[in-house]
Order: structure tokens, then C-alpha cells, then sequence
């Protein structure tokens, strides 16, 4: 069948569990604990839900940028091998047969872990190793997990590589065959739990992904995939769940809970949307909740229809902590109901790595660790990120030339090899520095952490103004005179540094007394005033060309070419090419920050 619903759909028809698909087949019975309530002749069920989401490619607590253990400010640890001792110590304290253990997606992409897994020695090949990610996963024991955006990143072969690697289900409910648009990968997946002298609890997990699939992933998915909101979806299937006899219904949802959008009006389907699904979609008991990256202990929302309260958490991401729901049932008059929800959060930092994930891991890791390490040139200075955010740095310079150059010879001897190439890039990292002396594809892996790849989008002078006032958006506004608390000058309206986008090969100033969309001055191209109605091929990466960050006009714009490499694979090409990495070769002074005219710095 065509993106067939792999392994999980063929087990359930084959068993004649749900229909043809649903998601795996219900588990072997497990024994569970009977608890009866003095003087009353009910019984009563205790069910564990355990939820990771954002991991990654976080198997160890160690920082493969920084060559070094992990750590932050906060103390935290990181990593699958923390989770399977938080897991296995809940299993021991709850009884392993009460709990399930589920994730939220963002699994395979996110580390040089899984870079080299997906690149450099592939799962796809011939042959080849089993994902490190699905290694350990299998191992801590997951019960299913839902598809996340960072899935698609390596393409559908590796993600279905992927799949089949797992023991058990990747869940997809609003992942469709953009043909059929039936169900790519399983939607949900049952489980049952024994319970002596009455009937099995039946738990369903139904899987949501995120929308922006479609925009950030375009490449790969579109004309073959299509993902459908996760609010129509999970009113779709949540009554199905309940008519095939769930007791209880969890959501694993790879979708925050602001109700926002990070790509604008370009889907009619919502980013975050597990709150939206909690309130709008009566019969489900806990979502578990992924994508944004925060740490939500508990969130109570109120179902708009049934008036019952559904119970979300988020785990922090990269393995930082576990989503614990403590779920409490009542068998009477036949059935049995849920009678409360709770949930909760452990945190990683306060155990040690599970050393029986860290023994099966550790060639995989140290074959990492070598690959990273490698030396591919000599840096004559030091480069630093540390005031990127609000000064026009060399380091974020080397990564437009690298795309400015990318892009000029992918397009000599066409009818666009005479126009004028200009790049973006953003401060992804505060804190990455490429040190003088040698330097290393982690180095260089630091600057650029993202698989982000290269597209050559046609910009009118305009639409690129438009584009650096939409970027300016970025600053707090901050009147003449005023004192410049540089912590508080960036990140206006809680947008990322990600969103914000330096243009190479322009020259302009940022007036950050003015409000946004009026903060642009002094724009000029080659010693002039832009000329609007110029055109301009930009440089930008898959991210931002496909609307992530809804910057205005570049994902509507003419596309004259894109490639599957990486941005930091082209970083690093260009270095070994030079040898020496010199700010002379790549940096220049493009904008800076003023007030009425004052430069701010």
C-alpha cells in the first residue's frame, strides 16, 4: 500500500485487534493491584502514564558541542539514560504491569548524535546501524510515541527506517496519504490492564502531530503526506476510541497549548493546539503535550462540552524531565470510570544514568564523539556569538558567505547568475565561539544547530525591506537617552532568537526608538538607496523559506533552487576548503542599532 501504515496497522489487522487502522494490538494482560475502599464494594484501579516529549537525540547528558558532561545554570541533566532510571524507578514503586510509557515526538534530529546516524553512517543504508534513538527507546521499554515535526527533517526513508526499527508504534492520527488521506501511520494504539475479579482496564492513546509539517517540511512531504489540525482530527477518532470500549483516553500531542501559530495565517490548522483539543474534543482524560519546549507540571482545561477537566503536562525537552499522570479508577454499574487525574513531573538531575543504556550505547557515542572532533582548520582569532543578538558579529558573517557562495555557483550559467545574492542567518546560539587555532566540526556544529538546508528564493528590493522590518520586530523599543540593559533589549513579544535575521550584502541601520515596522533607515545596496523594484536572489534556509517565523513575502516567493545538504555540512566544506578561517575572507559590517540617528552601541 502507499505509505503504508507500516508493521503496528499489519499486526492489528493480522490479530483482529480494532480496525484495520488502528494501532497496535492490545498488549498481553498484566497484573494489576486490586484496592477495594472500606465499606464499599467497588473496586478500584491505579494507572501510571509516563510521558517524555523534545528529546532530540539526547541518549547521554553530555554536550557534544562543548565536548564535555551537560550542564546549566539550573543544574540540569539531560538524556534518555537519566529517563530510564526515573522510568524503571516509578515501574518499581507503581508495579511495571500499572504504567505505560509513552512519548510525544521530536525524536530523531536535534544532536551530532543523530546527524551522523541520518548522514554520515546512515540507518538507510544497505546493512546498516539501528538509530541509537530507537536502540535505547526500545530498550527503556516505550509502549508508543507520536510523530513529531523534527521526523520528517531526514525525509520519509529515514523516518520509515526509523519506524521499523521501533517495538512499538509511531502514532500519526492526523498524518494522512495526501492521495487517500487515510491514516500514513497508525493513529492510536490500546493497551489492556488486568485486574483480578473484574474486567480488563482498556487505556487508548491516540497520536497527534504537528501542521507546520506541511510548511517546514515541504520538500519531503508535500504531494505524498498532508496533516490535517489536530482539533478535527481528534474529534474524529477520540468517539471511535470510546465506541471500541476505552476506559480511559490519553493524547499524545506533538502541539503546545498557547493556541498560537508560528507561520501566520499560511495553514488554516493551529500550531499549538493541545489546550484547544482539551477544551474542544469531549472524552479524553490527559494529553500529554509536546513541540514548544516548556515545562508545564499539571494544566487543568475544562471540556467546553462534557464540563469534565482534562489534565495536561509537558516534560521539559532533551530528556530534562518526565511527565508523571496518576490516573485513579472506580469499577460500578459495569463500567469502569475515571475519577481523577493528576499529573506531575520528575526530574532527571536527580538520578544517575541507567548504566545498562549507557553500555549499549557507548560505541555508538564514542564514534560520535571522534567524528566531531575532527579538525578541518586554523581560525586566526577567536569568534564569538555572545553579542550577536545586538551587534553585527563576524561568526554569523561565515554563515552568509557560506550561503552566498553556495548559492552563486549553484546558479552560474542560468538566467539568474547576473542578480545580485544576498544571504540570511540568525543568532541561533548565545554562546557558541570558534576558538583561534584548530577548529573542529564541532565548533563548527555549535554555530549552526539546526539541519537546516539551502534554498534561493527571487526577492524584489521591497519585499527584502518589508523582510528586515518584519526582522526588526525583534527589539524592545527604546527611547533616545533611555539606559541599554542589552538582557532586556532583544526577544520583543517573546520572539526567539531564531526569528531574528541579520540580510548580508545590504547596508542599514535598525532604529529601535521608532516602533516596529518603521525602524528600517539608511538601506542601501552597493554605496545607493535600494531600489524596490530590484531583484535580488536571497539565500535563506528551508525553515524560513517554507514561513517559518512568518516572515513576509519569502515563502510565496519564486523558488530557483533548494538542495538537501546541510547549512553546517557547507560550513564546514567551506572551511576545509580555506584552511584558514579569517574574518578578512567573510566579514564586513552590514547593519547596527541607533536611536533618532545615534548609533546604540
Amino acid at each position: 500500500m502507499p505509505l503504508n501504515r507500516r508493521k503496528f496497522l499489519k499486526k492489528s489487522a493480522a490479530t483482529g485487534a480494532g480496525v484495520a487502522i488502528a494501532g497496535a494490538a492490545a498488549a498481553p494482560a498484566a497484573e494489576a493491584a486490586e484496592a477495594t475502599v472500606p465499606g464499599e464494594h467497588v473496586k478500584r484501579y491505579s494507572l501510571t502514564v509516563m510521558g517524555t516529549t523534545d528529546l532530540h537525540g539526547h541518549v547521554f547528558n553530555w554536550d557534544y558541542f562543548k565536548n564535555a558532561e551537560y550542564s546549566d545554570k539550573a543544574g540540569n541533566a539531560q538524556g534518555l539514560a537519566r529517563i530510564s532510571t526515573l522510568v524503571e524507578g516509578i515501574r518499581k514503586e507503581k508495579g511495571r504491569s500499572n504504567t505505560l510509557l509513552l512519548d510525544a515526538g521530536d525524536t530523531i534530529q536535534g544532536t551530532p548524535l543523530t546527524y551522523y546516524y541520518a548522514k554520515v553512517d546512515p540507518i538507510t543504508a544497505k546493512g546498516g546501524p539501528v538509530h541509537p534513538m530507537a536502540q535505547a527507546m526500545n530498550a527503556i521499554g516505550y509502549d508508543a510515541a507520536a510523530l513529531g515535526n523534527h521526523e520528517f527533517n531526514y525525509g520519509i526513508e529515514t523516518l520509515r527506517k526509523f519506524e521499523d526499527q521501533l517495538d512499538f508504534p509511531l502514532l500519526g492520527a492526523n498524518a494522512v496519504d495526501a492521495k487517500t488521506l487515510k491514516p500514513a501511520f497508525p493513529p492510536y494504539f490500546i493497551k489492556k490492564f488486568h485486574v483480578p475479579g473484574a474486567p480488563p482496564v482498556k487505556v487508548a492513546v491516540l497520536g497527534l502531530t504537528n501542521p507546520g509539517i506541511a510548511i517546514w517540511d515541504k520538500a519531503y512531504v508535500q504531494g505524498k503526506l498532508a496533516f490535517p489540525g489536530l482539533e478535527e482530527q481528534a474529534a474524529k477518532w477520540v468517539p471511535k476510541l470510546r465506541a471500541l470500549g476505552a476506559d480511559v483516553v490519553v493524547v499524545s500531542a506533538h502541539s503546545g497549548t498557547s493556541g498560537n501559530s508560528s507561520y501566520g495565517d499560511q495553514l488554516p490548522y493551529v500550531e499549538d493546539a493541545a489546550a484547544n483539543v482539551a477544551r474542544q474534543v469531549p472524552g479524553i482524560d490527559a494529553i500529554l503535550v509536546g513541540h514548544a519546549h516548556l515545562e508545564i507540571p499539571e494544566l487543568k482545561v475544562v471540556n467546553e462540552k462534557s464540563g469534565r477537566t482534562v489534565v495536561l503536562s509537558e516534560p521539559l525537552c532533551y530528556a530534562e524531565r518526565l511527565s508523571v499522570f496518576d490516573i485513579e479508577l472506580v469499577f460500578g454499574k459495569g463500567r469502569w470510570e475515571v475519577e481523577s487525574v493528576s499529573a506531575s513531573l520528575r526530574d532527571s538531575k536527580t538520578v544517575a544514568d541507567d548504566p545498562r543504556i549507557t553500555r549499549l550505547l557507548k560505541d555508538e557515542h564514542d564514534k560520535v564523539v571522534a567524528y566531531v572532533n575532527q579538525v578541518v582548520g586554523r581560525a586566526t582569532e577567536t569568534l564569538t556569538t555572545v553579542e550577536a543578538r545586538y551587534k553585527d558579529a563576524p561568526i554569523i558573517d561565515l554563515i552568509t558567505k557560506v550561503q552566498e557562495d553556495v548559492v552563486k555557483a549553484a546558479l552560474a550559467g542560468t538566467e539568474y547568475a547576473s542578480l545580485p545574492v544576498i544571504a540570511q542567518a540568525s543568532p541561533f546560539s548565545r554562546t557558541s565561539e570558534i576558538p583561534a587555532g584548530d577548529v573542529t566540526i564541532r565548533d563548527l556544529s555549535s554555530l549552526y544547530v539546526y539541519d537546516n538546508t539551502l534554498v534561493a528564493k527571487l526577492m524584489t528590493g521591497a519585499q527584502v525591506r518589508a523582510y528586515l522590518e518584519y526582522s526588526a520586530g525583534y527589539y524592545v523599543q527604546t527611547a533616545p537617552g533611555a539606559a541599554v540593559d542589552v538582557e532586556k533589549l532583544t526577544n520583543a513579544g517573546g520572539r526567539p532568537d531564531y526569528n531574528y535575521d541579520y540580510v548580508s550584502g545590504l547596508s542599514y541601520d535598525i532604529d529601535v526608538a521608532q516602533p516596529a515596522g518603521s525602524r528600517i533607515r539608511n538601506l542601501t545596496f552597493g554605496g545607493v538607496a535600494l531600489d524596490d523594484a530590484q531583484q535580488f536572489v536571497l539565500a535563506v534556509n528551508n525553515y524560513r523559506a517554507n514561513g517559518g517565523g512568518a516572515f513576509p513575502y519569502v515563502a510565496s516567493a519564486k523558488e530557483l533552487w533548494s538542495e538537501s545538504t546541510e547549512i553546517r555540512t557547507r560550513i564546514a566544506e567551506w572551511v576545509t576548503a580555506k584552511g584558514v578561517l579569517d574574518p578578512k575572507d567573510f566579514a564586513s559590517v552590514d547593519w547596527k542599532l541607533t536611536r533618532d540617528g545615534t548609533p546604540v552601541f
